[in-house]
């Protein structure tokens, strides 16, 4: 067995029982299958994967041809459950690990968890209105949603994608290197031109996120990673039509909304090649629900547009949560915007695990 997953399994029997990220964890399957794929070319990484269905995805069957060792199914939010920001692992509700009384995020929470707490430095998840990215800002994670189409969806109507969640932009990369074939993140050629809308013209914001996030994206100026460029962004709301193409109930009105953000997107991403936004308008929220604010205000546009997109941690606020940054590229652009996300977290680093996990 490799001394990665060894250290894994270690690490998660430690910490799963208080975080619970994990519905199952596969102690055997992985001692077993570690020494062979030591001589692959991923040389036995071990990674957790999105759910109990999780092991059978295209990405998981890619990664673990490449010699990735999976060690376990992630938590995902129970069936009938309203606010899919939570998850449920073995040992009962999934935690923040930055913040046990508040909820890690979803659908993909356990792989978040899993990652932010170290247990694994990446986990397969599912994107379909900012199920990667929610939970990868609210953890202190790097999440990317790749384009729609890219991969095979796991939802029939086309609004998931595949994504992963990471203990870096460059750890990700090998996701993309293997799942994509040999796909790598595009070194950028610094500053990139970006736009930074703190709202998309019509969400509303907590004051405090937005200065977490405006923040961070001053610094990136600063530091010459980006060129701030005046080019607004003005998108319609997009909640009444995510819904209704979820529900296959689409009307000409929602189908007239959903073509007039299209063409917005597509003349921004003709003049500029990076949007900045923050990833939620909310801090994570108690496990009891956020009541009548969308956490998904930011992120839903984007699984109805299929533009890739990336959470990369911004900084906290006062509670001691973590808030993300969202970079959006054109559609198909996913090593570049790889490539973006690395050279933005040499200036903002990953946290890493919580102190108090150790």
């Amino acid at each position: 067995m490799t001394s990665a997953v060894a250290a894994a399994l270690a690490r998660i029997d430690e910490l799963d029982p208080e975080l619970r990220a994990f519905t199952e964890v596969w102690h055997e399957e992985a001692r077993a299958g570690a020494e062979a794929a030591a001589r692959l070319p991923l040389a036995g990484l071990p990674f957790a994967v999105k759910g109990r269905a999780g092991i059978r995805s295209y990405a998981a069957r890619r990664l673990a041809a490449a010699g990735g060792v999976p060690v376990g199914s992630t938590s995902v939010p129970g069936p009938g459950t309203r606010w899919q920001t939570w998850g449920r692992g073995a040992h009962g509700r999934t935690v923040n690990p930055w913040r046990p009384d508040r909820t890690p995020g979803g659908s993909s929470a356990g792989s978040a968890v899993a990652v932010a707490a170290g247990m694994v430095e990446l986990a397969t998840g599912s994107d379909g209105a900012g199920s990667v990215r929610i939970p990868a800002a609210w953890c202190g994670v790097f999440g990317l949603k790749t384009t729609q189409g890219l991969l095979p969806s796991p939802d029939r109507t086309g609004l998931a994608s595949p994504g992963v969640l990471a203990s870096s932009a460059a750890r990700a990369g090998t996701y993309l290197r293997h799942v994509l074939d040999g796909c790598a993140p595009r070194p950028a050629l610094l500053p990139v031109p970006a736009a930074y809308s703190p709202d998309l013209g019509f969400a509303s914001v907590e004051p405090e996120v937005a200065g977490v996030v405006g923040a961070a994206v001053e610094r990136l100026a600063e530091a010459g990673v980006i060129r701030l460029v005046r080019d607004p962004v003005t998108l319609l709301d997009p909640a009444e039509t995510w819904t209704a193409v979820r529900g296959g109930t689409t009307t000409p009105a929602t189908r007239a909304l959903r073509a007039a953000n299209d063409r917005a997107l597509d003349a921004f991403f003709a003049r500029t090649p990076l949007l900045l936004t923050p990833v939620t308008p909310n801090p994570p929220h108690g496990h009891e629900g956020p009541g009548d604010v969308f956490s998904t205000a930011l992120t839903w546009a984007f699984n109805l547009s299929g533009h890739p997109a990336a959470s990369v941690p911004a900084g906290f606020t006062r509670d001691g949560c973590p808030a993300g940054l969202q970079l959006v590229t054109d559609r198909g652009t996913d090593a570049a915007l790889l490539g973006i996300a690395c050279a933005v977290e040499r200036v903002l680093p990953a946290p890493g695990p919580p102190r108090r996990l150790g």
